[in-house]
């Protein structure tokens, strides 16, 4: 290796050089590091050549109709709400109606009677022993006729739902 021209003597040549090698030293230290951690925490893997083919036999037996692929073509998403099943019919069952007062069955906007448009039931199993029973929370829904008709706005008043002991209890 020969020193540039600017090196007044051999010290300092031997400085520069040292410099130099230790550059490479420590760059080809560093390129090691870094390939060491690619080995050793990249994404790797470890199958052979034909392995993803094992498990396709469910997928190869199973070709669609050209009405299913129709179907999926033309269907948007919808969410499905998971229902519990429904209790027994046979089971005993005692109603509790939980209603809005006398004073609030009245139309806020016009001030006409609210007439019974539905009700939302829930049921929750209660267990007593030696006598297990169903007791049904009615809500009756009231709405006003009047406004109805008129198509102005449509105000429902429903009684609160009663507080329940267990968020997901039957």
């Amino acid at each position: 290796m020969r020193c540039k021209p600017c090196c007044k003597n051999r010290s300092e040549r031997v400085c520069i050089i040292s410099k130099k090698r230790f550059q490479q030293l420590y760059t080809h230290a560093l390129e090691q590091w870094q390939l060491a951690l690619r080995k050793r925490f990249a994404a790797s893997s470890e199958g052979h050549p034909g392995q993803g083919e094992l498990f396709n036999e469910a997928e190869d037996c199973l070709t669609p109709s050209a009405e299913e692929v129709a179907v999926d073509e033309t269907i948007t998403y919808t969410r499905k709400k998971t229902r519990r099943p429904s209790l027994s019919a046979d089971l005993p069952r005692e109603d509790v109606v939980h209603d809005i007062a006398d004073a609030d069955k009245v139309c806020d906007d016009c001030g006409h009677d609210l007439h019974q448009m539905g009700e939302d039931v829930s049921e929750k199993l209660e267990f007593i022993p030696a006598t297990v029973k169903v007791i049904r929370h009615i809500r009756p829904k009231y709405s006003c006729r009047c406004c109805e008709q008129q198509a102005t706005r449509t105000t429902i008043k429903i009684a609160p739902a009663p507080v329940r002991e267990r968020s997901q209890s039957l």
